[in-house]
């Protein structure tokens, strides 16, 4: 397609499909570098077809890639930008909905172990819900029991490590990795980070010795090196860099080179593998009725009385500092906790932990009983104690289990090289 504004300007590109938020005087071009562009189409636009494509069929790779003597690794997509594919005649970007598709994506997923592709879900991260999380969980152990080598999970980026730390609780006693993986960048830009990504996580799955919850991510903006963080320690730290994830308070479990295809391992406080599926520990329901609250000036109490009101069950506070919030808010935690309302206090710095018995403020609401969320980030204190409420509602032991460690959510030594390197 080639366009002549009035005033003279030429674009010539792939004209794209239109959608539901499209301006009417507005055509989508995708260039040759990749990129799209909006071109309005005003009195003196003139349109002229330079080409038309017909688009072919094409005939799928099968749904398994079998090589003898590989790993069996299981594909299990939920959606996201990771599960997305370019339609080269249209220049369109769509999900790839199908095993078939997924594979077509990256054959070279077949010459690092025996790949077996399906999807669970199609849905971006931020309509995850508890339900989602119990059902990968099921399904994860289902697949595990079948007999595979590793399992890959695709997922939306923005609440994946959300689900990953779900996943860690309902999923226990691991005989295989479990790898979520993820994509900043959509397969139709050149600076993609999907195909890598997938290719890492193949690896990671299919190699590594431990058994656990992972995240795996790129560890720099450039295509040189991915890390895979342990699933209850990692957060999305950048809303669009491709190195957007880090693990905090913990040590990345190991670095992979996606190139020469190595795996080196960097934090040896590692849960390994156990012997048989038969020992795997499935528990996957989750308490849809927890909140994550944050911790500001001025914060309205009557936001806790509401909850309590309105019968929900445990509330999760991203405090400030070592684990405060203003004692405006307390009368009203107080009666959250005497109502049978678990009540969790971590903190928004992050790094670091809490520690209730320094100040006068921390200490009053220990005696309250609140209960201190260690070094965990709120939002796995958030997903731990959903997960805990669905199993008891006795607080003494809620509290037994938030102060237990199950997958090393929580780290009881912090050393400097926990933080990232703007704080050396």
């Amino acid at each position: 397609m080639r366009i002549v504004k009035p005033s003279g300007v030429v674009v010539e590109g792939l004209i794209m499909p239109r959608h539901s938020f499209s301006s009417p005087n507005v055509i989508v071009v995708k260039l040759d570098n990749g990129y799209n562009i909006g071109v309005s189409v005003d009195e003196g636009t003139t349109i002229e077809v330079i080409e038309e494509r017909v688009v072919k069929a094409v005939t799928p790779p099968p749904r398994t890639v079998a090589h003898k003597g590989r790993p069996l690794v299981k594909i299990i997509s939920t959606g996201g930008t990771i599960a997305s594919k370019v339609e080269y005649e249209t220049g369109a970007v769509r999900p790839a909905l199908t095993p078939e598709e997924l594979l077509e994506l990256i054959p070279e997923l077949g010459e690092i172990a025996s790949i077996d592709a399906e999807v669970l879900f199609s849905l971006l991260s931020e309509n995850m819900t508890p339900s989602h999380w119990t059902s990968i969980a099921e399904h994860v152990a289902k697949v595990i029991r079948s007999g595979v080598d590793g399992v890959v999970v695709p997922h939306g980026t923005d609440t994946m490590s959300y689900t990953a730390s779900a996943l860690a609780f309902a999923l226990r006693n691991l005989p295989v990795t479990v790898v979520l993986v993820g994509s900043q960048r959509s397969s139709d830009r050149p600076s993609t980070d999907s195909a890598l990504n997938i290719v890492g996580a193949v690896l990671a799955a299919s190699r590594l010795p431990i058994g656990e919850v992972t995240v795996c991510m790129h560890s720099t903006p450039s295509d040189n090196e991915l890390l895979v963080h342990r699933g209850v320690k990692v957060r999305k730290m950048h809303s669009s860099r491709r190195d957007a994830f880090q693990s905090i308070n913990d040590l990345p479990i190991a670095r992979i080179d996606p190139v020469n295809r190595r795996i080196e391992i960097l934090n040896k406080r590692y849960i390994p593998r156990s012997r048989s599926p038969d020992d795997m520990i499935v528990q996957p329901r989750f308490d849809d009725r927890v909140v994550l609250l944050k911790a500001y000036p001025g914060f309205q109490a009557e936001i806790i009385d509401y909850l309590v009101d309105k019968g929900f069950h445990g509330i999760v506070l991203e405090g400030t500092g070592l684990g405060h919030i203003g004692v405006y808010a307390h009368k009203a935690i107080e009666r959250a906790i005497e109502s049978g309302v678990a009540v969790v206090m971590t903190t928004q710095t992050l790094f670091g932990r809490v520690n209730m018995n320094v100040y006068t403020t921390g200490r009053e609401l220990l005696r309250m009983g609140v209960i201190p969320g260690e070094d965990m980030l709120p939002e796995v204190a958030y997903v731990k104690l959903s997960w805990v409420l669905a199993q008891t509602r006795d607080l003494k032991e809620v509290r037994l289990m938030m102060l237990r460690n199950f997958v090393n959510e929580i780290n009881p030594v912090h050393t400097p090289d926990l933080y990232p390197t703007w704080h050396r």
